[in-house]
């Protein structure tokens, strides 16, 4: 039967809980997950099923169907995460797949677009996803906006004991404490995710038995950073440091140091694109950085609308190109009136800057700099915008260390 008999039959709707089989065995097939693979990390064939329920229940999802056969998905998630210290609505994408057969059809373009028009009308001006291939995601307008950092040390390379005031407690993961300081943290750090309970329900989505919480309280008693770590095969694993303050971090590596008995090495994840060899004694570790998570502008004027610009001046105006969504494309150009209130006009004014969607993302989530952009030929400007550009986007580091 060919192509066009087939597309004919097909039809595109919203899945329903009644879809949860179909919608599970879909992401299965697609990423080869057998249930021998399941039983190896602790996972029964239906505890996968009601692990995906949240899916259904508070996501969006979208999925081409040929007759009652769900044969491609797409989910959204919605969440929202700090943009230089301003919070936006972002739709995280998940749950994505289409069966073999079906493939080369436009399926999955056709489902990207339908939800992209979605996330717009729900003001979900940002979009993350984490990228199982990153050129075809690419090719869809998302960019790498983070990195994660594994690490790894030697008990003989662990540091020595930095004089604190305050203690690590160990409590369990989900103390209100922990909530509490993860949530100022996140309120306060450019990319990170602000968790409600969707957001830590798919952080804690494959990995929670044996994870212990360990707090570092202040000389007021005042949780100022945390870490996810266990103990395995006489190694520290650790899921995950936060900390508010130099003191708390000082404080979290005190107490790793104090296993130097009970382990050989200490294994984790940092996630921003800062080594901490340097933060080392012995500075003479293992440390491998790895491209983490991609986003992509869902609606440009909406996106910098609510962007909080570091300078008010832009003597130029950009012409972008998005291949997949047209209400994106073509001039914008920025003006601040006396008052310092923002407009986005189609007008040109200044110098012309032809830019792609993935580079703008990339470049005002301040992933990567103008200046580094324009260096390795993403970027085609003058020094005089260069400079405008530098000026204008806030210079932090980029931190994201969820995953759904």
């Amino acid at each position: 039967m060919g192509q066009r008999n087939v597309q004919d039959r097909l039809e595109m709707k919203t899945l329903k809980m009644e879809h949860l089989r179909q919608f599970n065995d879909l992401l299965r097939y697609v990423f080869q997950v057998t249930n021998q693979e399941l039983h190896e990390v602790g996972w029964a064939e239906d505890e996968i099923e009601q692990a995906k329920r949240p899916v259904l229940r508070k996501a969006d999802v979208i999925g081409w169907f040929d007759g009652d056969k769900l044969i491609s998905q797409m989910a959204v998630y919605p969440m929202h995460v700090n943009i230089f210290g301003e919070i936006y609505k972002m739709g995280g994408v998940t749950g994505v797949g289409t069966y073999p057969e079906y493939a080369n059809f436009g399926l999955m373009h056709s489902l990207m677009r339908e939800s992209l028009k979605a996330m717009r009308a729900r003001e979900q001006t940002i979009s993350y996803l984490y990228p199982y291939s990153v050129p075809y995601y690419r090719r869809k307008g998302w960019e790498i906006i983070s990195d994660v950092m594994t690490f790894s040390i030697k008990d003989t390379q662990l540091p020595e004991n930095v004089p604190v005031k305050g203690m690590v407690e160990r409590l369990d993961i989900e103390h209100e404490d922990v909530l509490r300081t993860y949530d100022r943290f996140a309120k306060n750090q450019h990319v990170a995710m602000i968790r409600d309970s969707l957001a830590w329900e798919e952080y804690w989505r494959w990995e929670r038995e044996e994870m212990i919480a360990a707090v570092y309280y202040d000389e007021a008693n005042e949780p100022q950073g945390f870490m996810y770590y266990w103990i395995a095969d006489d190694i520290f694993h650790m899921k995950e440091m936060v900390y508010l303050t130099q003191e708390a971090r000082h404080g979290l590596w005190n107490f790793i140091s104090a296993h130097f008995s009970m382990v050989t090495h200490v294994k984790g994840k940092m996630y921003t694109n800062e080594p901490i060899a340097f933060l080392m004694e012995d500075s003479d570790i293992t440390e491998t950085i790895h491209p983490y998570y991609m986003a992509r502008i869902v609606d440009v004027e909406g996106f910098f609308k609510k962007y909080p610009f570091a300078e008010q001046k832009a003597d130029f105006h950009f012409v972008v190109t998005d291949s997949l969504l047209d209400w994106n494309e073509g001039i914008l150009a920025f003006h601040w009136d006396e008052n310092g209130s923002l407009e986005i006009t189609k007008e040109a004014r200044g110098e012309a800057v032809e830019i792609d969607i993935q580079t703008l993302t990339t470049m005002f989530f301040g992933y990567k700099r103008p200046k580094y952009l324009r260096r390795n030929g993403r970027l085609m400007v003058s020094d005089a915008v260069m400079k405008q550009l530098e000026k204008m986007i806030p210079n932090e580091t980029p931190y994201f260390s969820d995953y759904f």
